[in-house]
């Protein structure tokens, strides 16, 4: 899977252009606010997602201007496709080989790709919520029916979690929380059975990724903690949903003093381990980073064992503080995969031994400039 040429026309700063990379590593690369972000994002609104940036559809539209449009032009499925994307009126509809598909949300499926950001490192130093995201994100791209289970699942916690706080004023409708309870058990069983699977294919790959990132010096381990279920691996999703009805049970009353529930799916996590000491807790800068690297390069794995093809694979500001070493193994030794890479700085453009390199400048790709060191001081941000 790879992107043969990207066209946009008012999306951001991008005012009006095209670019077309090669099928290996794609460099881009200036001063900060120029475009190199917005040029990432917009390859991946083409998976169907929203912004990695967590921004509304009406703030992709260049300012003073009613819409924005993007076309791709992409290898998937064995055979060339196209697909273009309008926004307006806060709205992205979508066609998708010349036939509408509507929201462009049903885009899902059919150009796939992982991204990393700054933002993307929520998932060492933040709490539990951004690594189960993670897991979510992956499974509803590799499974799209995964986003329904977890629809169902939130919906049942929902209407127990209510029930939960009326209990303590009407004990009539304790007796009505069986039926929430048989429902939650088996949904979120479906779930943590599915992320158990996700998290131990995607733990090697993970080890991998960071053993050559790091040249072999330092290990990152990667386990699925539950909060209902003790062991490394269940047998059967019967076996977790028994475990989850009786944990229910076996919490209720602390779940009614504090009205909300206390276990299940919702509350699990991702233990991350560099040389076995936490990395939340313990792991320098670059080593949080290369940890959230490898974690995505595994999922991008992953999905091409899924789909039989490589995903795209788009790093953002993915430079900064990584050694010299570790940003040769990013430029160098990602054999096999289309990969967009962001930096300020010019350096690396040098040490590109295979691939392309873009300057952008003021929203405008130029391809033939040679680099031009950032003015002193400059540090990278998104744009």
């Amino acid at each position: 899977m790879n992107v043969r040429s990207l066209r946009f026309s008012h999306y951001r700063n991008l005012c009006q252009g095209e670019y077309r990379p090669c099928p290996g590593v794609n460099l881009l690369y200036g001063n900060n606010a120029q475009g190199k972000t917005n040029l990432l994002e917009a390859i991946w609104l083409f998976t169907g997602g929203k912004s990695f940036r967590g921004a509304r559809d009406g703030e992709l539209v260049a300012f003073e201007q009613p819409s924005a449009q993007l076309e791709m032009d992409f290898t998937a499925a064995g055979r060339d496709q196209s697909a273009e994307i309008i926004i307006k009126n806060s709205k992205r509809t979508a066609a998708l080989n010349g036939v509408d598909k509507g929201a462009a949300s049903r885009l899902v499926g059919n150009f796939c790709a992982v991204v990393f950001s700054p933002e993307h490192l929520s998932l060492v130093k933040d709490g539990p919520m951004g690594r189960r995201q993670f897991i979510d994100a992956a499974l509803c791209q590799q499974t799209p029916a995964y986003a329904s289970l977890l629809g169902r699942y939130q919906h049942t916690l929902t209407q127990r979690n209510a029930l939960l706080k009326d209990i303590p004023r009407h004990s009539e409708l304790l007796d009505t929380l069986d039926i929430w309870e048989d429902k939650l058990a088996r949904y979120g069983a479906g779930i943590a059975l599915r992320r158990m699977k996700y998290i131990a294919d995607l733990s090697p790959f993970a080890a991998g990724f960071y053993q050559g990132i790091a040249e072999g010096k330092e290990t990152l381990e990667v386990h699925y903690q539950s909060s209902f279920w003790e062991q490394e691996q269940p047998t059967s999703q019967e076996q977790l949903q028994t475990a989850l009805q009786h944990s229910l049970l076996q919490n209720r009353r602390e779940d009614i003093a504090c009205g909300f529930t206390t276990v299940g799916p919702h509350r699990d996590d991702v233990a991350l381990q560099v040389d076995g000491r936490s990395a939340r807790m313990y792991a320098s800068q670059g080593q949080q980073r290369s940890t959230v690297l490898a974690l995505k390069l595994a999922e991008a794995s992953i999905l091409m064992e899924t789909l039989g093809e490589r995903p795209v694979v788009l790093l953002d500001d993915v430079m900064s503080e990584l050694d010299t070493a570790r940003q040769d193994y990013l430029l160098n030794h990602i054999q096999g995969w289309q990969v967009f890479i962001t930096c300020c700085e010019p350096t690396p453009v040098l040490r590109l031994a295979e691939g392309t390199a873009v300057r952008i400048q003021q929203g405008e790709l130029l391809a033939d400039a040679p680099p031009v060191p950032p003015a002193a001081g400059t540090t990278c941000e998104n744009e």
